[in-house]
Order: structure tokens, then sequence, then C-alpha cells
């Protein structure tokens, strides 16, 4: 199949969906899709494994989520999708680059749905014990399945309160952390730098694990790229987002990172077994700060349930629509892809089913097969920012209201970024297996993509 015809094939227009999400909406997305789950609840692990390093950890991946996003901004102006950075890829690369990068990402989105429930009622249970998980993860699945299936305004409106939420209380902690450190709370004592005299306690090792881990807590950033396809003004929508996403990696990323080692010591047992953020405010002794603290861990992880099932069903309508997926999943009705909101809901909770049934084998591997699809995401889009933004130049030079910085020499410093995190990955016992379980379906996924595309070549 030549190039050109791959490269130019058009990209599905959006015209069935309704354009339901408001400026405010799209605002607060981009806002609080930066607060994550994984924020809140991952990075633990790596305060263990790093130390107080972790802000270092936080501040190199973060520069290349600000590169990616940027990239990503680049693109999704210039051509509002649903299909986000899979669009792209087919645009810049070709079809089977399209679904390669558009199926794997759903596949992570929708088992991330499931292991979001599976946390979020962990929380539940552990304050009324005795009821079942299970039954608490499908109450949130039926809650979120049925807000997607209704409008895309109820998605607006979910993830505007719950992200209106987590700003305050990240806000109120990071306030709250810094007149502790400054020691003019009252009833605490300033730590200091008791806590950061020993800054790398597991030497480079423990670095990397913490960069692993920190990268992985940047995911699902890029939801924000797919929701602007349904608002009033995609374009603008893209353009804020991106603009502001570098203060607000720096705030809520490394700024609570710094504050939270500072306050605790990095070796504390509360830091993995409470949280970091619950362990910090318990370490203050403000009544009931841990425990609200835990409140909005809880509402992360649901509002990234919400933003998951969203923006699975919006990536497999996209696929869909560019004749890349079984078609019934690109039926629409009330502007809402309906049956891919169902098809995504129910992947996900076979994920948390398979947990209690098969944890030693069958979720294993499917963890395993989604641990790094992040890191190919970000290589497609960097390959296809890298392909468009030459053409782009040349033919819509008025598309580019969003610019990479530098380019294209950030976009190469982007990717090698990218090709050392697999190198450590590969370095790295656990992550090894991620490694082969993620390659293996990537290139099973690009095998699938690559016949369909010749396939449709030869008949069309």
């Amino acid at each position: 199949m030549p190039s050109t015809t791959s490269v130019e094939a058009p990209q599905e227009p959006d015209v069935s969906l309704s354009h339901g999400l408001k400026q405010r909406h799209l605002s607060m997305i981009a806002l609080g899709g930066v607060i994550g789950a994984g924020l809140f609840v991952g990075s633990g692990a790596g305060i263990a494994a790093a130390g107080p390093s972790i802000v270092v950890a936080y501040v190199l991946s973060g520069l290349l989520v600000m590169l990616v996003m940027r990239m990503l901004g680049e693109m999704s102006a210039a051509y509002p999708s649903s299909g986000s950075f899979s669009a792209h890829a087919e645009r810049a690369i070709g079809p089977w680059a399209g679904f390669t990068a558009g199926w794997s990402f759903w596949i992570l989105l929708c088992t991330a749905v499931g292991l979001e429930g599976i946390g979020a009622a962990k929380i539940v249970t552990g304050w009324l014990p005795g009821t079942p998980e299970w039954a608490w993860v499908a109450l949130f699945m039926v809650v979120f399945c049925a807000t997607n299936l209704a409008a895309v305004k109820n998605f607006g409106e979910f993830e505007f309160w719950f992200a209106a939420l987590k700003v305050g209380a990240i806000s109120l902690f990071l306030v709250l952390g810094v007149l502790a450190i400054a020691g003019v709370l009252p009833g605490t004592d300033s730590p200091g730098t008791s806590n950061l005299s020993d800054f790398l306690p597991h030497g480079s090792e423990g670095l990397v694990i913490g960069i692993l881990a920190s990268v992985f807590a940047y995911g699902g950033l890029e939801t924000v790229t797919i929701a602007a396809a349904e608002s009033e003004d995609p374009v603008k929508g893209v353009a804020s987002a991106v603009r502001t996403a570098m203060w607000r990696i720096a705030l809520f990323y490394i700024g609570s990172m710094a504050v939270i080692v500072t306050l605790v010591p990095w070796d504390s047992a509360a830091v993995v077994e409470k949280g970091p953020y619950v362990a910090a405010l318990d370490s203050l002794g403000i009544p009931g700060a841990g425990q609200l603290m835990n409140v909005v861990v809880l509402v992360a992880l649901l509002s990234a349930m919400n933003a998951n099932i969203y923006g699975s069903s919006r990536i497999a309508y996209s696929l869909v629509a560019r004749g890349q997926g079984p078609k019934p999943l690109g039926r629409v009705s009330g502007g809402v892809p309906r049956v891919a909101v169902l098809a995504s809901c129910v992947f996900g909770f076979v994920c948390v089913l398979l947990s209690y049934w098969r944890p030693d084998d069958v979720f294993s591997w499917l963890l395993n097969m989604i641990g790094a699809v992040i890191l190919v995401v970000w290589g497609f889009i960097a390959v296809s920012q890298l392909r468009l933004r030459g053409r782009l130049e040349r033919e819509t030079p008025e598309r580019l209201t969003v610019r990479m910085w530098a380019f294209p020499v950030l976009t190469w410093v982007a990717m090698a970024g990218m090709l050392a995190i697999f190198v450590l990955m590969a370095r790295e016992p656990d992550t090894r297996v991620q490694l082969y379980f993620t390659g293996g379906m990537t290139l099973a996924l690009a095998a699938i993509g690559y016949t369909w595309q010749r396939r449709r070549a030869t008949t069309g």
C-alpha cells in the first residue's frame, strides 16, 4: 500500500458525537486530570525506593510528559478528533499505527477501570468492613456506566466537580505542608532538612525505580485531547490545556512530592501502608485530616474510573468510524457511542472478576501486558508529530495554533528519553516482564493492523 494513500487517509470528523462539553468542563478536566489516582496511590512505592530523590524522579519524568503533551497538543489543535493520538498516528504513519495505538490504549483504559474500581472498593470496605468488594465495584461501574450512557455533559459535570474537589484538596495540602515546613503551623515543629539527609538511600537503582513509578503516575493526561473533540471550541480547549500543563505538573506533582519527603521520613511504613498524603497529614497531627485525605483518594479513583470509561469508549468509537473495529461499537444514539460505553464497562468488570478468579495467571498476564502501553503511545505521539509538523507548515500553517518548542530538537530529545526508560525497564526484573508482555501485545496488534491495512488496499 503506497505510503501516500495511508498517510492521507481521511480521519473521522466526529460529526455524530455531541458537543456538550462546555469550556468550564474542559478547563477543569485539564486541571483535575493531572491529579490522577497514580499520584495518590502509586507514589508511596516510589518514595520507599527512591527516598527524597523521588523529587528528582518526578522532575525528569515531568519534563518528558510536558514534551509529550506539547506534541499531542500541537496535533490535536490542528486535527481535533475523539481518536486523539490514534487518529494522528493513522494520518502520519498509516492505518496500522492508528490501529495499534488505539486498541492498545483501549485495553489499558478498560483494565484501569477495573483496577480503580478495586482500589475504590478497598477504601469503602475499610470503612464498612464485612461488605463484599466486588459489590462496591459493581455499584461504581453501574453508576459511571449510566452516567456515560446518558450524555457527554453528564461526564463533564461529574469530572468538573471531581476535579474541583481534587484541586481544592491538594492545594490545601500544599498550603498546610509549606506552613508546617516553615514552622508557622500552630502545634507543629518544622522538620527542617532532617528527612532529606539520606537523599539517595538505595543509590541509582532506587532512583531508577522512582523514575519508572513517576512515569506511570502521569498516565491519563491524554484524556483532555480526547474530550476536546466534543467541546464547544476544540482548538481553544486543547490550546489552553496544553499551555498550562507545565505549571500544573510542577505544582501538583513535583511540589507535593517535595512537601511529603520533607515532612515524613522516606522509610516510614505509613508512606506505603496509608499512602504518602495520608501519612504526611497524620504527621501534622490535624484531627481527621488523614481520613479526609482518604475521601479525596476515593474521589480520585472514582474520577479516574469515570474518565477512563469515557476515554475508552471514544477511542473505540473513533477506531470503528475509521474502519478499524467491529461496526456495532460505532453506533451512536443521542450523541453518545453507547455500545462502546457498554463494551468498555463490561471489559473492565471482567478484569475485576479475573482478579478474584485467576489472580496468579490470567489477571497477572493482563497487568503485565498493559505495563508499558503508555510509553508505546508516547512513542507513536512523538513519531506522528515529527512527521506531521513539516506537512502542516507546508500545506496548512494556519492550523499550527499550538507549536512544539524548539522543533525538531526537543521531539528527538523526548524520543531519546522514552528509549532511556525502555532501557531502564529492561534492567529491572519486575518491569522487564512488563516490557516483554507489552512488546508482545504491541507486535500482535501491529501485525493484525498491517494485515487489515493490506487487505483494505487490495479490496479497495
